[in-house]
């Protein structure tokens, strides 16, 4: 038998080390995947490099994918530092969306400084609310907060459904189901040619690296994760700090989601969130809750999508095909990260005396 034990006492070289042998595992695993599909397979990587930074208009979109996953990430952090496994990001950024939409298409004529604000607050409120369900349950009967967020993500999916496709749809669509657009005092400026989400999300990296390393409720949601028996010893109010972490989590989720709408839909949809919510997890762990590296792994997360649809159209192979290989990819830098967190050991087995 064995068991996963924490790793301790690895350097930096080290680390280097494991991940330097994960990519190279990557590549020739993906490479012998290429060739059966009967591609070169360093042109394919080639091309996927080309297509992610080959041009201002490449790298543009490369920066508006890794926003809501940087966003969304950094609160999907505060609930994994809790020890609270929010897996429903997804759904937390469709209610922020839908929580902007609710004010944008209420209230279009407001100026725009006054109403990008009223939806920004509304999306984070929103993404708040819904998150703090599964917390306050969590917090009152100890259900599986895993399952409760995942189950949720798909209510929230279904309620943009119904607004989609019934409630909201918009006349003038000619039949076609879509939410009217917004009116352009709810359109993010753009600054230097991209939406000012980038802005939002650099300022945020910030202000939430220092929240969480060097505030006191940062630090409260730390020793809370860490322990709670040494956090209630401490006089730590734990179902308070929970739910103050939950509403945070979800309120970033939710302003992803505000962010989404106004910056690049314009309008409410089913694909609002883009998958943002599942990815940030996987970009939450390879980070290790770093909120400043959650924002270069997000960009290069971004960047292998980015080239992975490029190679799609030039080498004219099905979108499988490069989610294969983009799956190949981050499973060995999983893998990678695991091997340098963790080690397996053999359990002992307790000899037994007459």
């Amino acid at each position: 038998m064995y068991r996963i034990a924490q790793k301790t006492g690895v350097s930096n070289k080290q680390a280097a080390l494991y991940r330097l042998i994960g990519i190279i595992g990557a590549l020739v695993i993906s490479s012998i995947f290429i060739l059966i599909t009967k591609k070169n397979p360093i042109q394919v990587y080639a091309s996927m490099i080309k297509g992610a930074f080959g041009s201002y208009y490449r790298i543009r979109s490369i920066i508006i994918r890794a926003i809501p996953l940087a966003i969304t990430s950094f609160g999907i952090s505060v609930a994994f530092k809790l020890k609270f496994w929010n897996i429903g990001g997804e759904g937390q950024i469709m209610m922020g969306a839908f929580g902007a939409a609710l004010v944008a298409l209420n209230f279009p004529d407001l100026s725009k400084p006054v109403l990008l604000l009223f939806m920004a607050v509304t999306g984070f409120v929103f993404g708040g609310l819904y998150a703090l369900i599964p917390a306050i349950f969590k917090a009152k009967f100890n259900t599986n907060e895993t399952l409760f967020t995942l189950m949720m993500n798909y209510i929230a999916i279904k309620w943009v459904t119904y607004l989609q496709y019934s409630a909201w749809k918009d006349p003038n669509a000619v039949g076609f189901p879509k939410i009217a657009d917004f009116s352009k005092n709810a359109w993010l400026p753009d600054v230097f040619g991209i939406h000012a989400g980038w802005v939002v999300t650099l300022v945020l990296a910030v202000v939430m690296h220092i929240f969480m390393k060097h505030s006191k409720k940062g630090y409260e949601i730390s020793v809370v994760g860490e322990s709670v028996n040494t956090a209630r010893y401490a006089g730590m109010n734990v179902k308070k700090i929970m739910l103050e972490a939950l509403f945070i989590s979800g309120g970033l989720c939710g302003l992803a989601g505000m962010i989404q709408a106004s910056g690049v839909g314009r309008t409410l949809a089913v694909t609002t969130s883009a998958n943002a919510g599942f990815t940030a997890i996987i970009i939450a762990w390879l980070s290790r809750l770093s909120m400043p590296v959650m924002v270069i792994v997000a960009f290069l997360f971004a960047a292998m999508v980015q080239g992975g649809v490029f190679i799609e159209t030039a080498y004219q192979i099905p979108q499988a095909v490069t989610e294969i290989i983009q799956g190949m990819i981050l499973f060995f830098i999983l893998g990678t990260e695991f091997f340098i967190r963790y080690k397996i050991v053999p359990v002992k087995k307790e000899q037994g005396g007459n």
